[in-house]
């Protein structure tokens, strides 16, 4: 009974967080006046892929520390 409740809430947090990942990443690509996809996939340019990667760690980051109260 504990045990499959427990495993539900982590399903739920475990969606419930990839979510808001995606939606923050979407919204990342939107709010830059160029396009991030463009740039990392057809141009090469590496320091886009630094800040997408940061951005990627930090939101991670944010969406763990949410989730762990």
């Amino acid at each position: 009974d504990v045990l499959l409740e427990h495993l539900l809430a982590a399903c739920v947090f475990s969606v419930v967080g990839i979510v808001v990942f995606v939606v923050c990443l979407i919204l990342a690509e939107k709010l830059t006046p160029f396009s991030l996809i463009h740039e990392i996939g057809e141009e090469h340019n590496m320091a886009v892929s630094i800040v997408v990667a940061a951005i990627v760690l930090g939101i991670s980051v944010i969406i763990a520390a949410a989730i762990m109260g």
